[in-house]
Order: structure tokens, then sequence, then C-alpha cells
């Protein structure tokens, strides 16, 4: 979505343009003066909303028309020579050429937009928090100096009351750590500066609700190359609904990580695509040394949000913690992560993945605590463009750790769905679906059909309250294939 001042200049931009063109009766001449305007409105816009790259056609656009004013009515006209077809030309050409200034300056601000994250459906308002912890007992594993130290940066985000006029938390504040994304998606690294825009609903370091004395913890591990904010809709459905959610930026597997001196960690080469599509380039170190290194991350995570349970240096969640009902989510190399944390720490009392595989010693072993898959069909794989290799992977070991389950497990599938739509990324753009990198299916769907799922499989397992939508397949949600254990 465009904002308003956005939206008011490239109105007078076309304004201004069909001001020049389009010959005027001489009761009329003071419309001419439209083309004075857009330009002090790109001055009130770059100040009120600020920049963005999307909009600097219009911008040019606008100082383009400006100096065709001036041209038109106060320098003096040179005299053409040749013929009046070749003066018809010139003149069509030019107009040709606004007519595709103005295309492209409409353009590119509703194909790249200062997107809006829907309204949480919960009776909480939301706050957030972000902490920098360092775990002192790993060596960082990335570099080659020995002496590093396995840093993470951790945003929570929690039932809040607040003063409702109070600013709310950008979706993202450190834009370039999300080159490595962009570059991974085809884009030019500034694809997504306008991020540092969008709004979401929670409430910087707001106070925590009292409606209830502790709430539930889940910790969430993004997608390889994805971002702690990656899920935000999601993160502030379930924090609206009562849960404390926190998210890992793992360092060298994110997109970007900013720490707080401003250093900023981007993706490790070896996690890049490889050969084939969506695989590290180094396999082995991927599966065999990275996955269990981040789901150290995940359990040290969770000793520092126990710690902070007990004296939260902001002072704001000492004590609001459930420590004994934590659960554990996360898509594609976060639903890895998480199910290798799940199997290694029995504090995790839930764990849902999403839409990837199992590692093999879960395979091996299964897991412990109640599980729901979230994924899709193998035919929805097939047609994003999946090898039969991964797709066989993820749906064998995927059913193999969900029949072998000694307590509640799920099934949901979910057809339509493509990857990205286990993120925000349909939020990001419409040439998400156009492109075809988002599935079929309507994107709020997806999203509703997810968050819906993940909601009441913690609301049951956390919160011991009746989950309705667990009990069988859904009215609400015909077309989801489900099965439970």
């Amino acid at each position: 979505m465009m904002r308003l001042i956005e939206i008011i200049l490239l109105f007078a931009n076309l304004l201004a343009f069909f001001s020049l063109v389009i010959p005027l009766q001489r009761s009329i001449k003071w419309v001419q003066y439209l083309a004075f305007v857009p330009l002090p409105i790109t001055g009130v816009q770059v100040l009120v909303e600020g920049s963005r790259w999307g909009m600097i056609p219009a911008y040019i656009m606008s100082g383009i028309l400006f100096v065709a004013w001036l041209a038109k009515n106060i320098v003096r006209k040179p005299k053409l020579g040749g013929t009046s077809k070749i003066r018809r030309l010139v003149s069509g050409f030019a107009t040709g050429l606004g007519a595709l200034g103005l295309i492209v300056s409409s353009a590119l601000p509703i194909l790249f937009p200062v997107f809006h994250l829907p309204q949480p459906s919960g009776p909480n308002q939301i706050g957030t928090l972000t902490y920098h912890w360092v775990d002192k007992t790993r060596p960082e594993i990335f570099t080659d100096n020995p002496n590093d130290r396995r840093e993470i940066m951790v945003q929570i985000w929690y039932p809040a009351k607040g003063n409702l006029s109070s600013p709310y938390a950008p979706y993202i504040q450190e834009t370039d750590s999300l080159a490595s994304l962009a570059h991974l998606s085809g884009f030019p690294g500034f694809i997504f500066d306008q991020f540092k825009y969008v709004q979401t609903h929670a409430i910087p370091s707001a106070t925590v609700s009292t409606d209830e004395s502790k709430y539930p913890v889940l910790i969430f591990s993004a997608g390889r190359g994805g971002f702690r904010q990656e899920s935000t809709h999601m993160f502030e459905e379930l924090a609206s609904h009562g849960y404390i959610v926190a998210s890992i930026d793992h360092p060298y597997t994110s997109s970007g990580v900013v720490f707080p001196d401003g250093r900023l960690i981007s993706l490790d080469s070896r996690l890049l695509p490889g050969p084939q599509s969506g695989i590290p380039a180094d396999r082995k170190f991927f599966d065999n040394i990275v996955i269990p290194y981040l789901a150290k991350d995940v359990i040290f995570a969770l000793d520092q949000l126990t710690a902070l349970n007990q004296s939260d240096p902001r002072r704001i969640l000492t004590g609001r913690l459930d420590l004994k009902n934590v659960g554990m989510f996360g898509p594609s190399m976060g639903g890895l992560v998480g199910a290798e944390a799940s199997y290694l720490d029995p504090r995790f009392r839930a764990f849902i993945a999403m839409d990837v595989h199992m590692p093999a010693n879960v395979v091996r072993s299964g897991l412990k605590q109640p599980t729901m898959f979230i994924s899709r069909e193998a035919k929805w794989m097939k047609m994003e463009g999946w090898s039969k290799e991964d797709i066989d992977k993820t749906q064998i070991t995927m059913r193999s750790v969900y029949k072998k389950l000694p307590k509640d497990g799920y099934l949901v599938l979910i057809p339509g769905t493509f990857h990205v739509n286990f993120s925000d990324a349909p939020f990001f753009s419409p040439l998400m679906s156009w492109a075809g990198l988002t599935g079929p299916i309507d994107g709020d769907r997806a999203n509703n059909i997810i968050d819906s799922y993940t909601l009441a499989f913690f609301d049951k397992y956390l919160k011991s309250q009746p989950a309705k939508l667990l009990d069988g397949p859904s009215k609400q949600y015909p077309e989801v294939h489900f099965e439970k254990r």
C-alpha cells in the first residue's frame, strides 16, 4: 500500500502532465500552473514520510514537469526548423516519454509497497523488546578466530498494556541486513529498504499485560537466509492471544544480523544455494555441523529467557514468563533447528515444524513431545520446482516422525501453498504471486490457516485449553488435509 503523500504526489504529477500536453482555452490558462505543484509536494513527502527508492522516478518526474513548465512559459522558445510534421513527431515523442515516466513512477511504489501487516485478532495489545546475548561457553564455528564466542540477537513480542498514542515499532530498522535475502531472491540489495517504514502493531518496551500473572513462552527459529522478523504477523497474532514469543537471529545463517555496536554479519557463503536450487552449497556442513550448532542457540536462548525471568535488566519481563510451558516452532531451516532442539531439551513441551524434512537423528529416535507438522502435499512442492530428492526427503521423514510419535501428533497439509507462504513474504509485493513465488492459494487465506492451527495447537498443549480445530477436519478450512494420532 502506498502512503498518503505518495498518492498525492503521483496524482499531482498526473495533473501536471495533462496541464502541459493538453491545449488549454484562454479562460482556464491557470491550469498550466499545476505543473509547478509536484515539486514542493516531493519535498514534503521526503521530509514527512521519508524517501524510498521506489519513489525516485516520481521525484524525477516532478522535476522534469517543473522544467517543462519553465520551458513552455518563461524560457524563450527556439524556432524549430523543418516541417510541421517533424514538430508534431518531436512533440509526440516527448509526450510519449512523459507518459512512460508516469507509468513507471506510479507502478514502482505499487509493486514495492510500504505494506500493512494484518490486525492481530487477540484481546491484548503487543509489546516488543530486543536483546543481545553472548554465549561465553561456545566458540564461534563460522570464524577462524578461536577467541570469538557465539552471539545472537533475540526479539521478543509479548502481551502488553500500553498507551494507545505510543509509537509502534518499525518492521525492521537495519534494512542493510536483508541484502543477502535480496540476492538469494534475485533482486538488488536495496530492494527491501522500504521495510523500515512498515509499521507493526507492537509498542517498544511496553508494560506487560496484567490479565495473567505469567504467559507461556514460544521460541521461533527462522529459515536459512531469513531474519528474525520474517513472520511478524504470526508473532503478533500469538502475542495478542497471550504468548511471549522470542525469535532468534542466528548470525551467519540469517540474511544479516546487526549487533548493537553496528557490526553486520551476513549469510555464510557455504549456505548459499549450490547447483541444485535451494540446497546449501556445503550440504554436509549444513546438516552435520550447522543444524546441531543452531539448536544450541535455541537452548541457550531458553537459558537466557530463564535468567530474564529471574531478573530482566529492562525491568519489564521479570517473573512474567511461564517456563513450565515452552513451545518451539519454525519453518524450513528453523523447523530443522527446532526439531533438533526439541529432541535435545525436554523443556520444550510442544513443537511445530513447518514445511521441512527432519534431521536424521530425529528420524531415528523420534520426538517425545506433542508435535504438529504444517506443510503441503508433494504435488505443490513439484509445482514450485523442488527436486524429487527434496520432495521425497521432506514427505518421508515428516511422516516417519509423525507415525512414531508416542504422544499426540498432527499433520496439516495446506493445498496451494509454496515455501514462502510460511512467512510474511506474501505481504511484501504483489509480484510475489504474479511471479509464482507464492502458491496459488490466496495469501491471506494461507496465513489464516497457518496461524489458526498454530494457535490451536499451543493453546491445547501449553494452556490446557480446548481446541476444537484439532478434533478433526474443519468446516472453517475444508481444503486442509488433516490427520491426527
